[in-house]
């Protein structure tokens, strides 16, 4: 199987059962046999036309006298693959992106695919390869930076227009691989050695504990270093919530919505591996992922059980610190996981309503005088901000507490700050 081939059945099924297209991309590319090139070019392509599948399907519609829906959903990911290949990847040469979608949409049932698609991708070349302009600012916002228009509406009432443009134009951007080094058990000098046995060389993010980004990393997981437990993949904004718990050794830390447990195991390692880290999740086979995390990384403070969050636990011991990462519609890390934005719900009422429910039963494990962390991935003030307010509205046994590395109580990185992705924080304490 080429490369496109496999990026055309991945975008297939990615449309067809909404799953997570970096678990769906690393599934693929494992058992492909393609060597490292090819699994680059299929991982760009693939991203690419999920990053960007408004702009393509504008384009689609306005050369088409075909209406999207009316195009079987193989043809229709031809027609993206081949349109992102001549706007977006200067390494494939137009007559190259053309030649080759004909070629897949050759072995399709459909005996026109063929003329239909070598039509349309040269009618876009010969109009000079422009995007459709509709007049109408929001929809040409949505068209250029291939965002719902609800997306962008909501974050230009919620944040303003400069923001908003700020935000649109970091969610098409490669998001950095950024890891937590583990110098509780080696030290920084012999993983960077490790990383550069492996042509892996190691950027130090000054604004945080033991955290660089690795260039020419590949697959991770078959890095010396990762094996061997020197290091976890996390992002930034992660890393600085994570900091933010302000965990000291001895600590009884709960950690609510853990899995994959990244963040816990970032607390553990700043409390130097001394206390009790308990990391929870609602499913047997997440809190598998914790597990296996916390033994790869040789940490003994972690306790990985199942728990669901909403639902008070008597016997969940008191608490000095929690972390309360609620689940959440992940606007904030669009640019890794590009689909979020397609599957997002405008109303998240229903949502909204979980996490206030999960940040109220967890406040119950709390000590007085204890911190507990709120947070979540997203932009989108419903979720952020009215929910810790709400919260200190119902609960007079809680105050706000100054965040450790931002003024105020609560704070929303946004994408590209501190080399992160989007994130919101929020710290509580119990009265004492």
């Amino acid at each position: 199987m080429s490369a496109r081939e496999l990026c055309l059945k991945l975008l297939c099924r990615t449309e067809r059962d909404a799953g997570y297209s970096n678990i769906a991309l690393d599934l693929a590319l494992k058992g492909s046999g393609l060597d490292g090139a090819d699994k680059r070019f299929a991982a760009a392509l693939y991203y690419g036309v999920l990053e960007r599948k408004i702009t393509l399907d504008a384009i689609i519609s306005s050369l088409s006298n075909k209406p999207g829906d009316g195009l079987s959903l193989e043809l229709r990911e031809i027609l993206r693959m081949g349109l992102y290949q001549i706007l977006y990847m200067d390494s494939v040469p137009d007559h190259a992106a053309v030649d080759e979608s004909v070629k897949l949409a050759g072995k399709l049932k459909n005996p026109a695919a063929k003329g239909f698609v070598n039509a349309l991708l040269r009618s876009f070349l010969r109009g000079g390869k422009k995007l459709p302009k509709t007049g109408v600012k929001l929809k040409d916002l949505s068209i250029e930076y291939s965002a719902p228009e609800w997306i962008i509406k909501l974050w230009q009432e919620e944040y303003g227009e400069d923001r908003t443009l700020r935000i649109l134009e970091e969610s098409l951007k490669k998001a950095p691989n950024t890891a937590k080094f583990n110098t509780v058990y080696h030290s920084k000098e012999d993983i960077i050695d490790e990383l550069r046995s492996d042509g892996v060389t190691a950027v130090k993010l000054d604004h945080l504990t033991d955290a660089y980004i690795l260039e020419n990393a590949g697959a991770v997981e078959e890095l010396g270093a990762y094996r061997k437990g020197m290091l976890h993949i996390q992002d930034a904004s992660c890393q600085l919530c994570a900091d933010e718990v302000r965990a000291r050794p001895g600590d009884v830390v709960l950690d609510i919505c853990s899995a994959p447990g990244g963040k816990a195991f970032t607390v553990a390692e700043l409390m130097g591996d001394k206390g009790r880290v308990m990391a929870f999740d609602l499913h047997k086979n997440r809190v598998g992922l914790i597990e296996s995390g916390a033994r790869r990384l040789g940490l003994k403070s972690i306790e990985a059980r199942v728990n669901d969050g909403k639902r008070f636990d008597p016997g969940m011991p008191a608490a000095d610190r929690i972390l309360c990462d609620v689940p959440c519609s992940g606007l904030g890390v669009i640019r890794r996981k590009p689909e979020i934005k397609y599957r997002a719900d405008p109303d998240p009422t229903g949502l909204s309503a979980t996490q206030y429910a999960i940040l109220s039963t967890s406040a119950g494990y709390l000590k007085p005088g204890g911190i507990l962390i709120y947070s979540t991935c997203t932009l989108r003030k419903e979720e952020n901000e009215r929910v810790v307010e709400r919260f200190l509205r119902e609960h007079s046994d809680f105050e706000p507490k100054e965040l450790k590395n931002f003024p105020g109580c609560m704070h929303t990185v946004f994408p590209g700050e501190f080399c992160g992705d989007g994130f919101f924080i929020a710290a509580l304490t119990r009265r004492a």
